[in-house]
């Protein structure tokens, strides 16, 4: 059964005037255009939009009294709403294959747009925007997002084990609109230590943002490095009350600064970002322990890691330039559900991700049955645990932390054994191990 195509008074394609009003990085665009290269049709971007003082027109604001983009000029008036406007420029070309060719292809590709933006944009958007500074940062709000975003690539891994797309053998609509989604997070906050527990999707996305009408529109992708640091919590600190001034003090020229546009989209195009000052962990005197090699010897050992592993660690490690640290969750009774807890570690070593550059870290969940115990051990650049990493990661706070004594042969055993995940670990199963490198 084919979809009945939609035309425009019978007017041809070719000869269809459509204007999109969006920055040439909003990832919301990118569907419409994309859409488009499929499609054969024609879609003018304006070149000269500039976000948050375009989108603030008069002109604009009676397309969409909200400001919002992208809009799409058609000669039957104005539309707003990234996915209806793709689905508009789909639908121009009769028997278009990004709908489907039959009733139950048209609805699945309808399922998976609406799995896209409920579950996987939002998630993103919910993690990454307070993380910027456009909206409030409240932590538990973050590991809630994380969480449904894992709960959602979970899924989506699982139907492309088996698919290479979303729907049927080749491109739809679905598959342009869940790679624009993808796309925000793979570039700004999903880093390859999130996504690789998701070896399906990260194929998928991959695959689909090297399609040729893929790649002309969206250019070069690159993932994420690093999460993002929370702007907001920076921002919240309070001001010093200004000083009185005296009476005969001269008044002072004030420079005005323009105010920064708040974002209307997270797809659209950023100011550059300001250098950042040097980490004070870089100004360390120079360290024997390459942490990088370490990492990679980890990762390489696949047999007798005990003696090839751990014995390189020792051979090393500098304890001038580098502290081992225990730490041990502190409300393990409250550990009863193992997905919560896995998550909750997830999350966690997420968050660490600041560090990358100077830490190692293995977290242990232990035991066989609820409630489960979380341990872990670290290794970070310098004699104490960096301050920027307790002042950006609120889950620090959760954990007690002891610094290792590696002159007790009873505490660099524990060392050893967590770092190969020995089981049992303190007479108890391993539920999972999780490494940061």
């Amino acid at each position: 059964m084919r979809i009945p195509a939609v035309t425009l008074c019978s007017v041809e394609i070719s000869s269809v005037h459509l204007v999109l009003h969006a920055g040439s990085k909003n990832k919301n665009a990118y569907k419409a255009l994309i859409a488009a290269e499929y499609s054969g049709v024609e879609v003018e971007l304006v070149k000269s939009f500039e976000m948050g003082v375009s989108n603030k027109t008069p002109e604009f604001l009676k397309m969409n009294p909200i400001g919002k983009v992208p809009v799409l000029e058609t000669p039957d008036g104005p539309l707003f709403e990234s996915n209806a406007i793709a689905r508009y420029v789909t639908r121009l070309k009769a028997d278009n294959p990004l709908n489907g060719s039959s009733l139950i292809e048209y609805a699945h590709i309808e399922q998976w747009i609406d799995f896209s933006s409920l579950e996987v944009d939002a998630n993103i958007l919910r993690w990454y925007i307070p993380r910027i500074g456009y909206a409030l940062y409240f932590p538990p709000a973050e590991e809630a997002a994380i969480a449904g975003l894992n709960t959602a690539l979970t899924a989506l891994n699982t139907h492309l084990a088996s698919n290479t797309y979303l729907v049927g053998h080749s491109v739809t609509l679905a598959d342009i609109i869940m790679t624009c989604n993808l796309a925000l997070g793979f570039t700004r906050i999903l880093t390859k230590s999130f996504t690789s527990a998701f070896p399906h999707v990260e194929r998928y996305f991959w695959t689909m943002v090297n399609q040729p009408n893929f790649h002309k529109i969206m250019g070069e992708v690159k993932q994420a490095e690093s999460v993002p640091p929370v702007e907001s919590a920076k921002s919240a600190k309070p001001k010093e009350p200004a000083k009185p001034k005296a009476k005969d003090e001269p008044k002072k020229e004030v420079k005005k600064e323009t105010a920064k546009p708040k974002a209307q989209d997270a797809g659209d195009e950023e100011e550059a970002p300001k250098p950042k000052p040097k980490n004070p962990l870089d100004l360390l005197p120079p360290s024997k322990m390459i942490l990088d090699e370490w990492k990679r010897l980890y990762s390489n050992t696949k047999t007798n890691f005990r003696e090839v592993a751990i014995k390189g660690f020792w051979d090393m490690y500098d304890p001038e330039g580098y502290s081992l640290w225990f730490c041990d969750y502190k409300y393990n009774e409250e550990n009863t559900v193992s997905f919560v807890t896995l998550n909750k570690v997830g999350g966690f070593l997420q968050r660490m991700d600041l560090a990358r550059k100077y830490a190692f870290g293995k977290m242990l969940v232990i035991g066989a049955e609820p409630p489960f115990k979380v341990k872990g051990l670290w290794l970070f650049r310098g004699q104490e645990i960096p301050q920027f990493v307790i002042d950006e990661c609120y889950d620090m706070e959760l954990y007690d932390w002891k610094k290792v004594d590696i002159t007790d042969e009873e505490q660099k055993e524990r060392v050893n054994q967590m770092i190969e995940d020995h089981e049992p670990f303190e007479g108890e199963a391993l539920l999972d191990a999780k490494c940061f490198k």
